[in-house]
C-alpha cells in the first residue's frame, strides 16, 4: 500500500510513496548493521561533529524544514520554524558534551586495579515516532544514539514521509556514513518484522499506549531494550496565590500548542474555587479569541489537526462527554465551514467521571475544567489518571509548591511555568505514559551497555569471587 503525504489544511495529496518491499526492507537492514561494525569504533569526538553538522543544517534551512512540517501535518509556520531550531540546539548540546557523557566513570584506580565503568553502544536502535513533532521527535533520539555510536533506523509515522526522508538526508549531508541512519517506508504492521530481526538491538516509542504496549510486548519477547514516550493528560493546577492573568495566558498557550496535538499539553485545567470563576472567565475569552486558519499565515494561531480522523476522534469524545453531563463553555466542534481538519477550539467543564474527556487523553485543542476545594483535592485529581507525563503547578506559596512537586505523579512538574522539553533535562513519564527517558546524560545513556571494567594490577593479589 502507497505512503500518502496529505495536506491537513485543504485535503490535497501532495506526493505518494511506494512502501518498502521485503527484499528492500532486509537490504536496509543489513546496510545498518554493516554500519555499525565501522560506526561504534569512529571516535566519539568524530560522530559528535556529524551531529553538529546536522545542526548547523537545521537552522541554516530551518524555514525550509519548517514549511515542510506545515504542510504534512499542519502546525503554524512559526511553530514548525521553531521546531527545526530547537532540533539544532539538541544537535549542538550532544555534540559539545557527548565526550563528557561517554567518558569512563573510574570507580578505583590504585595499586591493586583500575575499575570503570565504560559506556558503549547497544547497536541499531528502530525509533517508531509520531506525527505532531516530526523532527523535534526524531532529533531528540538520534542526536545521543549517533553519539554513543549506535545506527537509527526511523520508522516515522506514515503522514508525515518527506519529513522522514527529509531527516535521512539531513544526516548524509551532515557526513553520516551510508547506513547509519535510514528512514523506513513501512506500514506499523510491518514493526514487528523489523524489531524482531536479530539485527536490531533495541526500539524508542513516541505514540499512543495501545502502540506502546505492542513494541514493549515484542521486544519483551526478544530481550530488547525499549525506552516508550507515550500518551498524557497532564495536570495544570492553579491555586488561589497564582497571578491569574499569566497562568490563564499560559493556559491556552500549552493547550493550545501545536493546535492542541502535543503529548505535554496542559489538557486538565485544576482550579482552586476561590478563583475558580475568575480563571474561568479570562480562559475562555483567551480562547474565544483564538484565530484559527491557514497554518502558514502568520495570523492563525490554530492551524488543522493532523488527520480527519483525529478531528472526528476529538468530536466525538468531546459530544459523548456532553452527553453525560458535561458542559460545553465554548468551541469544542469541527468547522465545516472551509475544506481540511479545521477544528474550534473549545472550553469543556462539569465534566463526570464516566465522561470520555475525564478518563482518555484529548489530542486535539479543547481545555478541560475542573473545580477542587483545597490542595490534597488537587493533588488526587492531578493523580487520578492513567498518565504521568508532565504537570504545571501555579502558586506563590513555597510550601505548597514543594507539596506538588513531591505528590503529582509525574516525569515532571513545572512551578508558575509551562511544561516543555529541554535538552538539559530528563524527559519522560511514568504510568501509562510510558518508562525511559530521552534527552540529557540520562537520555544518551538508555542506549548504551553499561559495561564494567576491572583491570587487577601485574603482582596484585585477587580476592574471593562473589555474585
Amino acid at each position: 500500500m502507497p505512503i500518502s503525504s496529505i495536506n491537513p489544511a485543504t485535503g490535497e495529496t501532495l506526493r505518494t510513496f511506494p512502501a518498502l518491499t521485503d527484499a528492500e526492507l532486509d537490504e536496509r537492514l543489513a546496510r545498518a548493521a554493516a554500519a555499525l561494525r565501522s560506526w561504534r569504533r569512529v571516535p566519539v569526538r568524530e560522530r559528535a561533529a556529524c551531529v553538529a553538522r546536522a545542526g548547523e543544517i537545521l537552522e541554516r534551512e530551518k524555514a525550509r524544514l519548517g514549511r515542510l512540517m506545515t504542510l504534512e501535518m499542519g502546525k503554524t509556520l512559526k511553530a514548525a520554524i521553531e521546531e527545526a531550531a530547537k532540533c539544532a540546539s539538541a544537535c549542538r548540546y550532544y555534540a559539545e558534551n557527548a565526550e563528557r557523557f561517554l567518558s569512563p566513570e573510574v570507580v578505583r584506580d590504585d595499586a591493586e586495579e583500575r575499575g570503570e565503568v565504560d559506556f558503549q553502544p547497544l547497536g541499531a536502535v528502530l525509533a517508531v515516532m509520531p506525527w505532531n513533532f516530526p523532527f523535534w521527535q526524531v532529533i531528540r533520539f538520534a542526536a545521543p544514539a549517533l553519539c554513543a555510536g549506535n545506527v537509527g533506523l526511523l520508522k516515522h509515522a506514515s503522514n508525515v514521509p518527506q519529513c522522514a526522508l527529509a531527516l535521512e538526508e539531513l544526516f548524509r549531508r551532515a557526513g553520516a556514513p551510508d547506513g547509519v541512519f535510514q528512514t523506513l517506508l513501512i506500514g506499523s504492521d510491518r514493526v514487528e518484522r523489523v524489531l524482531s530481526d536479530p539485527r536490531v538491538a533495541a526500539a524508542t516509542l513516541t505514540g499512543s499506549t495501545p502502540a506502546g504496549s505492542q513494541v514493549a510486548a515484542t521486544a519483551g519477547k526478544h530481550i530488547k531494550k525499549t525506552v516508550l514516550e507515550l500518551g498524557g493528560s497532564d495536570a495544570f493546577v492553579v491555586m488561589p496565590s497564582a497571578d491569574l492573568d499569566r497562568a490563564s495566558k499560559v493556559a491556552v498557550q500549552s493547550r493550545m500548542l501545536n493546535n492542541g496535538q502535543s503529548c505535554i499539553n496542559a489538557k486538565r485545567f485544576i482550579v482552586h474555587e476561590a478563583v475558580a470563576d475568575e480563571f474561568e472567565r479570562r480562559l475562555v475569552e483567551r480562547v474565544r479569541a483564538l484565530r484559527v486558519g491557514d497554518p502558514t499565515s502568520p495570523e492563525t494561531d490554530v492551524g488543522p489537526l493532523a488527520t480527519a480522523a483525529i478531528a472526528e476522534e476529538v468530536e466525538t469524545q468531546v459530544r459523548d462527554s456532553v452527553a453525560r453531563g458535561a458542559r460545553l463553555l465554548t468551541g469544542g466542534r469541527r468547522m465545516g465551514d472551509r475544506p481540511g481538519n479545521f477544528f474550534e477550539p473549545g472550553v469543556l467543564t462539569a465534566i463526570p467521571k464516566d465522561a470520555p474527556a475525564y478518563r482518555e487523553e484529548v489530542f486535539g485543542p479543547v481545555a478541560l475544567l475542573f473545580r477542587v476545594p483545597d490542595a490534597a483535592a488537587a493533588v488526587a485529581l492531578a493523580n487520578d489518571s492513567i498518565f504521568g507525563l508532565g504537570s504545571s503547578v501555579w502558586t506563590h506559596d513555597d510550601a505548597e509548591a514543594r507539596r506538588f512537586a513531591d505528590e503529582i505523579e509525574a516525569g515532571s512538574v513545572f512551578v508558575n511555568a509551562m511544561v516543555s522539553s529541554d535538552p538539559r533535562f530528563p524527559f519522560g513519564g511514568v504510568k501509562q505514559s510510558g518508562y525511559g527517558r530521552e534527552l540529557s546524560a540520562y537520555g544518551l545513556r538508555e542506549f548504551v551497555n553499561v559495561k564494567t571494567v576491572r583491570i587487577a594490577r601485574a603482582g596484585a593479589g585477587s580476592g574471593a569471587a562473589t555474585e
